[in-house]
């Protein structure tokens, strides 16, 4: 009886409470809401743009959470079946100092990279796609994402954050799906976005829905053009010690590394699934099952894990080397029409949040992701891949919480304090 009255009350206190008033482990916890630049989208078309020096919190902090939604020039959401988030994803990079806005394309500037192995192409610290809306990406306490970090910046640089965002709108569209699937007769293209011819047998994916591409629309249709934007609210703490840092780690089901000898990380991104086989009709068993192995670099306590899938998807896994379960990720479809509860959109992904100390790995172990589609048609430009925050063994000095919730961020009681509930 006690705990539940004290819920209510904690409830209705936090309710009337500013999130820059609250408080994690006696440390201020900040956010605050930005907006990207305005893209322009008309029916069909496309919009894949980077975005260098986007608003961002300022200084040495520790990045609690990602959260963004597209909204246009009211902030009002705009639902998937309008323009399908493809993806988003926020990295730094460090820029030249006293550079004119001009100039920044132009000067040199390294991308700071999270620790994965797929660095070459899947460099980000935060990114998600249609289901954006319902993905936690709340980093668990003590732990954070370091940023700012001026021991680390290169001399006469400075750390900055890039966004990339990738929209279709599919207003009026032949097909919803195969324009949101990218599948290239739908796009009319035959050449990349680097003018390189597509290969035949290439039906579909990221090359031939570049930015400015258009989707075949239905004869006839009109509608306007308008201004989008990507609305993003960062949440952080200012770096203490009683942070502890936690690494980024994204592997991606198209590595091939392992399978080919190679200490180059292979990593495609996406990949295609071919529709099952009658006989697979007949016994019910149209689900197209892709795995990939890699090396995770350095061990630690695995703190958050996600997947990223496609719809189709029916869910992806991580395993250690002796085949146990690290983390599963379970996508939510919608089943309306209003924005964050799409039909036939994955509007969430499930997150895995251990016990600290609960799922541990070490130093060059193999890890197995598994990724699963329905093939009961095809599905042209899929993804599988998948996030984890490990934090190295080293690190585990702070004590657990006790008791957690999840309003209006993440937040746990003390020990002391639950124990006496």
């Amino acid at each position: 009886m006690k705990m539940a009255v004290f819920v209510v009350l904690l409830i209705s206190l936090l309710s009337g409470i500013p999130s820059e008033a609250l408080n994690v482990r006696g440390h201020l916890l900040k956010s605050k809401t930005f907006r990207s630049p305005a893209f322009s989208l008309g029916p069909g078309s496309v919009s894949n743009k980077y975005y260098h020096d986007i608003d961002f919190p300022r200084g040495h902090i520790a990045l609690k959470s990602f959260d963004a939604e597209v909204v246009d020039e009211d902030g009002v959401p705009i639902p998937l079946h309008e323009t399908y988030l493809h993806h988003w994803v926020a990295e730094p990079y460090y820029a030249l100092k006293n550079i004119g806005e001009a100039d920044e394309k132009k000067a040199p500037a390294m991308m700071a990279r999270n620790d994965g192995v797929c660095k070459t192409t899947l460099g980000q610290y935060f990114g998600l796609g249609s289901e954006t809306r319902h993905t936690a990406t709340w980093v668990p306490d003590p732990y954070g994402i370091e940023s700012g970090n001026p021991k680390k910046v290169p001399e006469g640089y400075e750390e900055k954050w890039m966004l990339n965002i990738h929209a279709i709108d599919t207003r009026g569209v032949a097909d919803k799906p195969s324009c949101t699937e990218c599948k290239c007769d739908f796009y009319n293209v035959t050449v990349d976005e680097y003018g390189r011819t597509i290969s035949k047998n290439y039906t579909g994916g990221l090359y031939c829905c570049y930015d400015q591409t258009q989707c075949q629309l239905k004869e006839g249709f009109n509608g306007e053009v308008r201004k989008l934007f990507l609305q993003y609210t960062v949440t952080w703490l200012d770096w203490t010690d009683a942070v502890l840092p936690v690494k980024i780690y994204i592997f991606d089901v198209t590595d091939t590394a392992m399978l080919d000898g190679n200490a180059d990380h292979s990593c495609k991104v996406e990949y295609q699934v071919e529709e099952c086989s009658p006989e697979e009709r007949a016994n019910n068993v149209c689900t197209h099952v892709k795995t990939a192995k890699a090396v995770l670099p350095r061990g630690g306590d695995i703190v958050f894990g996600v997947a990223h899938q496609h719809s189709g998807g029916s869910g992806a896994s991580l395993h250690g080397q002796d085949g146990r379960l690290l983390c599963e990720s379970l996508p939510t479809y919608g089943t309306g029409k209003e924005a964050g509860n799409e039909a036939n959109y994955i509007v969430g992904m499930s997150t895995c949040y251990p016990k600290p100390g609960s799922v541990k790995v070490s130093d060059g172990e193999v890890l197995t992701q598994v990724s699963n589609y329905s093939s009961d048609r095809q599905h042209t430009g899929v993804m599988g891949l998948f996030y984890i925050l490990v934090a190295e063994p080293q690190q585990q000095t702070a004590p657990e919480p006790a008791l957690c919730f999840s309003f209006p961020v993440p937040w746990c009681l003390p020990a002391w304090m639950s124990s006496n509930m």
